[in-house]
């Protein structure tokens, strides 16, 4: 990280980070079905308010879906900060921020 300028984008990587960041929820979504459909065979996905579906389907499905949003959370942040740190030689955010526990 050291051969970016440290200093803040806000407005730069603002619109940027929110536009990647609804295509990256929509990618995580087709994703996660297309995963259950091949784990489970299942067209839907079960949900936790389902009466008719065990703790064990729901608690899987929720995990498979969280670890595919994080990785795909990650990946789509990843992209963005470095086109924007090619592009500008700025790292888009300050070092070491917490974007989770703000």
């Amino acid at each position: 990280m050291a051969k970016y300028k440290k200093k803040k984008l806000p407005l730069v990587y603002a619109p940027l980070g929110f536009a990647l960041s609804w295509v990256g929820g929509a990618l995580a979504g087709l994703a996660f079905r297309r995963a259950w459909r091949a784990l489970r065979h299942e067209e839907v996905p079960p949900d936790a308010l389902d009466p008719d579906r065990g703790w064990g389907e729901v608690l899987l499905a929720a995990a498979v879906q969280g670890a595919i949003f994080a990785v795909v959370r990650s990946a789509v942040d990843r992209t963005g900060a470095k086109a924007i740190a090619r592009s500008t030689g700025a790292w888009p955010v300050a070092e070491k921020a917490d974007r989770d526990h703000d």
